[in-house]
């Protein structure tokens, strides 16, 4: 039938989960539990990929604390235990964390599946109005369709088994 025609052409069905977790600034232990918990309900629920929001590793509202580097460093720590967990595995996993580049702050998608890091990409266009002040704490990436190397911390290259991935 046409109806049969036309899915052939569409492809394979897909189930993403998007998640709104109740992120806490700067609480790392309790972030960490409510995205595992999230992995996995979104796994019970049949997703083969999961987004997470914005900086939801440390917290939206972390404000000047993105500009000290233990902010970063305790990233890096509870992004370790995630690429860990059993919750993680045989699901992407797309999550917001903020990353030093080049000793330029960025506000990033991290993201990752069976332990490996396939991508971090910085936000490019910045929210500055109203109540927003990114850009008093990151910069906007601006190479547009180019990547760079990004060397891992030692932490998560013994994770992973990468040295560098792409940003």
């Amino acid at each position: 039938t046409d109806q049969r025609k036309a899915r052939r052409k569409m492809g394979r069905k897909v189930t993403l989960a998007t998640c709104c977790v109740n992120q806490w600034a700067l609480d790392f232990a309790g972030n960490l539990q409510r995205i595992l918990e999230s992995l996995k309900f979104a796994k019970e629920k049949g997703a083969k990929y999961r987004l997470g929001p914005e900086l939801e590793l440390c917290g939206y509202g972390c404000g000047d604390h993105f500009l000290e580097t233990d902010l970063y460093l305790h990233c890096w720590q509870a992004l370790v235990e995630l690429l860990q967990a059993p919750q993680a595995r045989d699901i992407i996993c797309d999550m917001g964390m903020p990353v030093m580049h080049k000793n330029a702050y960025y506000n990033c998608r991290i993201v990752f599946y069976n332990q490996k890091i396939l991508l971090i990409r910085p936000k490019m266009h910045l929210a500055t109005t109203g109540n927003y002040r990114e850009g008093r704490w990151f910069t906007p990436w601006t190479k547009q369709r180019e990547t760079d190397e990004f060397v891992l911390p030692q932490m998560v290259a013994d994770v992973t088994g990468q040295v560098r991935t792409v940003v």
